[in-house]
């Protein structure tokens, strides 16, 4: 007679004591996912009460043109960081992006008629151009096997250097015909509302459908939790992190596209610490510096609550504006302390 086989006894309390924490955390997962926009909201608060010019609808749209360059690179930047990746090189990217972008522009001024189609050629090749350079990290990180930061560390000074040696040292100006064609793209409205400012909510919208509602943000997710259960479920993990650059470098080539008619010119300055606010704009609005979750509405989030900040600062002088950058990396440490106290 074969001995009988019992499942060990459970108390009873196990598994309400389970429930409860279940329903604590995902109670503090909301909690932590609305901490972005009640920081926002108090911000603008404190904007108001110290200076009334604040709230205007000019200085409103002012921030959120502003906030469109790199709002749209951190669409982007929130694939790669959720991705389990990072990428230093964003301002520089952009600043080669628009440099060579004003050399094809003006060379094509002597060869094509039409200001639309040059325009339409210049863009086209920023985004190219910013994909191939999205794809060469991808490839030197997955195929390569090189850290994300040491690849995008380097290309961060191989992209500004080649910017300065094609500037001799000083500016790369855009032809004053295509100049003035061109700025509608930037300084233009519709319904009211800046052209930057549609197309970053274009792009932030596309990003979180891709994100929350295709495979490929799936997989971005899962590479992120954990990138050998990834490999075991049969995800192409290296296919999927080189996509992650590519859509990255192509957010550059767009934000470039729209930063170029601003000033109609290039120089080794453009661009500086881009990367800075990208990255802090992903963080700050809830992605896991590790990886593995992240929220397109957080992000675009941080960057707005970015741009507040520094509106604020430069509206009531509370500090000099030249400690803008202190602040956005005070508040990256502050941000990664505390998801590192949580995990």
């Amino acid at each position: 007679m074969q001995p009988e086989h019992k499942l060990p006894d459970t108390p009873p309390s196990t598994d309400g004591g389970t429930s409860q924490r279940h329903q604590r955390g995902g109670w503090v997962g909301r909690l932590h996912g609305l901490g972005p926009i009640a920081g926002l909201v108090l911000l603008c608060i404190a904007g108001t009460l110290l200076n009334s010019n604040f709230a205007d609808v000019d200085n409103i749209m002012n921030v959120l043109t502003r906030t469109s360059f790199i709002g749209i690179i951190s669409v982007g930047m929130c694939f790669v960081i959720i991705s389990g990746g990072i990428d230093l090189s964003v301002g520089s990217m952009a600043a080669l992006i628009a440099g060579s972008m004003i050399l094809v522009m003006n060379a094509l001024t002597g060869v094509v008629d039409s200001m639309l189609l040059i325009i339409v050629l210049g863009m086209v090749f920023a985004v190219v151009m910013g994909g191939l350079l999205g794809l060469a990290h991808g490839l030197l990180i997955t195929r390569g096997r090189i850290e994300p930061f040491i690849v995008t560390l380097g290309t961060l000074g191989i992209f500004r250097a080649y910017l300065t040696y094609l500037s001799d040292g000083g500016a790369i100006t855009l032809d004053m015909n295509v100049s003035d064609a061109y700025s509608p793209v930037y300084y233009g409205s519709f319904l009211g509302m800046p052209v930057p400012v549609w197309v970053f909510l274009a792009i932030a919208i596309m990003g979180g459908i891709v994100l929350n509602r295709t495979a490929f943000g799936r997989y971005v997710q899962a590479i992120g939790s954990n990138e050998q259960v990834a490999r075991y479920a049969a995800v192409n993990v290296d296919r999927c992190k080189t996509l992650t650059y590519v859509l990255l470098g192509m957010c550059v080539g767009i934000a470039t596209v729209l930063y170029v008619p601003r000033l109609g010119s290039a120089s080794p300055t453009t661009g500086l610490l881009w990367e800075l606010e990208a990255i802090a704009a992903v963080i700050v609005g809830g992605t896991a510096l590790k990886g593995g979750s992240g929220s397109m509405t957080g992000t675009v989030i941080g960057a707005i609550l970015l741009s507040v900040i520094g509106n604020i600062l430069n509206l009531t002088s509370i500090i000099s504006v030249y400690l803008n950058a202190a602040v956005q990396g005070f508040v990256i440490i502050i941000v990664a302390f505390m998801q590192r106290r949580r995990s």
